[in-house]
């Protein structure tokens, strides 16, 4: 795969996502880690210090529960406001070929720094999409679980203690996909130019040529992106973080 200059294009930005998926984003990510806070005192008493800054084991209950509510409105706030875009997301994660393979091959040389290429993707890259899976995973095993625990009076006590321990897997599970997320997102060298795109919509063009470069050329022809010329282009691996 060829690889852009940076230098030549860094200052061009191109929309990868709309404002819709941005608030859903933002929304999403205050209320899992508030519901992870408001939880830790409730699970060990090492977290204790915590009730007098939540308002004391009522209080953590209370922000837990409006947090648990809120934790499922990003999904809402996509479908109304950006349906088109939620439309492409769910038709990506259904739709594997040869390079999603391919794909994940390369990630694992760029994630410990050796030489790799950069595979063809649509909007949604192969590991993008997995992470996706994986947390619509958790999030039916946590809101699903939480329904019982909430409701209790309401479900066989079996239903309740099922509850508690498919919350602390789907939690377990989502802390663990979270951390490798943002590991990605905020530190590693190749993929962080990609952050603003949760934070402005926005990301460099260069970035978003080499990593989605089958939705990049496609929009190029529908005359949304600029066509990137790099006279540097070289069919030469480009050397991981």
């Amino acid at each position: 795969m060829t690889a852009l200059s940076k230098p030549q294009n860094s200052t061009v930005k191109v929309r990868r996502f709309s404002k819709a998926f941005v608030w859903a984003h933002a929304v999403n990510a205050i209320s899992f880690f508030a519901l992870y806070i408001t939880a830790l005192p409730m699970y060990t008493e090492f977290f204790d210090w915590l009730y007098p800054v939540l308002g004391g084991p009522e209080g953590a209950r209370l922000l837990h529960r409006i947090f648990a509510v809120t934790f499922v409105l990003p999904t809402f706030i996509w479908v109304i406001f950006d349906f088109k875009g939620f439309k492409l997301w769910l038709k990506e994660l259904v739709t594997w070929k040869k390079r999603d393979l391919q794909f994940f091959t390369e990630f694992v040389k760029e994630l410990f720094g050796f030489n790799f290429k950069h595979v063809r993707q649509t909007f949604f890259n192969a590991g993008e999409k997995i992470n996706s899976i994986i947390q619509i995973f958790t999030a039916i095993l946590i809101i699903g679980s939480g329904v019982p625990m909430w409701f209790s009076e309401y479900f066989p006590k079996a239903v309740v203690q099922w509850g508690y321990l498919l919350h602390n897997v789907g939690f377990g599970l989502a802390i663990a996909v979270i951390v490798g997320h943002i590991y990605l997102s905020v530190v590693h060298k190749n993929s962080r130019p990609g952050y603003s795109g949760v934070v402005t919509g926005e990301v460099p063009a260069w970035w978003a040529k080499e990593h989605y470069a089958d939705w990049y050329d496609e929009e190029v022809k529908k005359g949304n992106f600029p066509k990137l010329d790099d006279p540097t282009h070289t069919k030469k691996k480009k050397k991981g973080a």
